[in-house]
């Protein structure tokens, strides 16, 4: 069960990690186009998120101290790995301080800690 529950956790954080640097891209970007495409692909890494998040724990219960720290960090590092990947391909105006922000917002709306 703890070699599942670890790919669940995985699958978790790459999709919060997604839905951050979407999330961010949608406030960098001023083309409209552009933003209903990134606003797509953050529900869509949103809903996907919510259902691995269904499928480690109880959602009405937030998981442990030690797993919410592993999540936080695992998201934030490869939300800005990937924010400093798009920007050294020329993207403009992201700004990287919002990643930790975002990613707690995001925790807390799927219950991942309270």
């Amino acid at each position: 069960m703890a070699q599942n529950r670890n790919k669940l956790i995985d699958l978790l954080i790459g999709n919060l990690a997604n839905a951050a640097v979407h999330k961010i891209l949608q406030e960098a970007i001023e083309d409209e186009i552009l933003r209903k495409y990134y606003d797509k692909e953050l529900l869509n890494s949103i809903e996907i998120a919510k259902k691995y998040r269904e499928k480690i724990n109880p959602v009405n219960n937030a998981l442990k101290e030690k797993d919410i720290e592993h999540i936080k960090n695992k998201v934030v590092h490869k939300a800005n790995s990937e924010l400093k990947l798009r920007i050294a391909k020329g993207y403009k105006n992201i700004n990287l301080d919002l990643i930790g922000a975002i990613v707690d917002n995001m925790l807390t709306e799927m219950k991942v800690k309270d």
